[in-house]
């Protein structure tokens, strides 16, 4: 998945209840890496990422299905 026209790997969700099915609207992501430093996004970099509701849901996708 990209961020910031990077890809970011091991992607971990919260708050993925079947019954906010198909919005998902409570999920987040709670941790992720860089895929080209191994590194994981601080603070503000998975905030700005969970501001991006698009971008969580491509995530809720990917790792449901």
């Amino acid at each position: 998945m990209k961020f910031n026209k990077r890809s970011i790997v091991d992607i971990e969700l919260e708050d993925v209840e079947g019954s906010d099915y198909p919005d998902f609207c409570d999920a987040w992501i709670s941790s992720a890496r860089w895929e080209d430093t191994g590194e994981p996004l601080s603070d503000p970099e998975l905030e700005e990422l969970n501001d991006n509701k698009d971008l969580v849901y491509e995530a809720i996708i990917k790792v449901l299905y």
